[in-house]
């Protein structure tokens, strides 16, 4: 039971590793691109392509969608990034349980995004986690963990298929063990709790005013998705996609010289990648060839 690129390392580790997938449960298809057409998800796509069965519910709380799920007769659920919430009966309807993999070292993190919560406190360690699902926001045992520092480099792209392919590899060696029995279910610390709110795109507007470290962790948290943006001196919206922060000094959002260093309430940022609306993703040296910064050029 998964959805977006994240959750396909698993899967594909799974059957690579033998094991007999019933059917793939993902969110349904949505409208994308200029045409909208219809577009199913990565994992969608990955197991059609493959001849696996896919059921895509909007909901899995009807009685219907919940027999059906009962009717397949599974041995267990595995559960990464799907986007529903599992009922009580679906929870309760395999042999062995639901097993979630989650981003993060709980109960620090629970919730919708944990990597980019994360990255955005500074922290310096993360990892995934094979969890026992029940009706709590990730509030079930630990069975298995991996773990991977964050650096100062990392943004939520490298630090998603680090931990997309940490975890496919703990998944499979920790599944056969919950199966026979001898993995234990560790529950949770009463200490260190912090959720991981969804990403709300209202947050994702650089302040300028706040300090070059904050701004740094915030663009790398939204980068690539949704990227935190600016709009730069003629006005064009631009998404900030990589940076670093660097000594300077000058009114908030002001160009320091003509390399793309902004100031900040606190130090300056030197602009690493940028996106301007409609185009692509260009390293600074390419994108100042079409989009030449002045001294005292502003950034809002």
């Amino acid at each position: 039971m998964g959805s977006p690129d994240f959750a396909v390392p698993t899967l594909a580790a799974l059957v690579e590793a033998g094991h007999k997938i019933a059917c793939v449960y993902s969110q349904p298809p949505k409208p994308a691109g200029r045409g909208k057409a219809l577009r199913p998800t990565a994992v969608h796509a990955w197991a059609e392509a493959r001849g696996i069965e896919v059921r895509t519910p909007s909901s899995l709380k009807g009685a219907e969608a919940q027999a059906d799920f009962a009717a397949v007769e599974a041995d267990a659920a595995i559960v990464v990034a799907y986007g529903l919430i599992l009922p009580k009966a679906i929870l309760d309807a395999t042999r062995l349980g639901c097993f979630n993999l989650h981003g993060s070292l709980l109960p620090r993190w629970r919730g919708a995004a944990p990597m980019q919560r994360a990255i955005e406190a500074g922290d310096v360690e993360t990892g995934v986690q094979v969890m026992a699902m029940e009706i709590g926001l990730d509030t079930g045992g630990i069975y298995a963990t991996a773990r991977t520092s964050i650096s100062a480099q990392d943004t939520t792209g490298t630090l998603h298929d680090r931990l997309a392919s940490l975890g496919a590899a703990l998944m499979v060696e920790a599944l056969p063990q919950i199966g026979a029995g001898a993995l234990p279910c560790v529950p949770q610390a009463e200490d260190g709790l912090t959720y991981a709110a969804k990403i709300d795109r209202a947050e994702t507007k650089i302040d300028w005013a706040k300090p070059a470290d904050v701004l740094d962790r915030a663009i790398r948290a939204f980068s690539p998705f949704p990227g935190a943006w600016c709009l730069l001196p003629d006005g064009a919206r631009a998404k900030i996609l990589l940076c670093q922060a660097e000594a300077g000094e000058g009114p908030a959002g002001t160009a320091l010289d003509d390399r793309l260093l902004i100031a900040c309430g606190q130090g300056a940022l030197r602009l690493l990648k940028v996106q301007r609306e409609g185009k692509g993703a260009l390293d600074a040296t390419d994108f100042l060839r079409g989009n030449p910064v002045s001294v005292g050029n502003i950034f809002s």
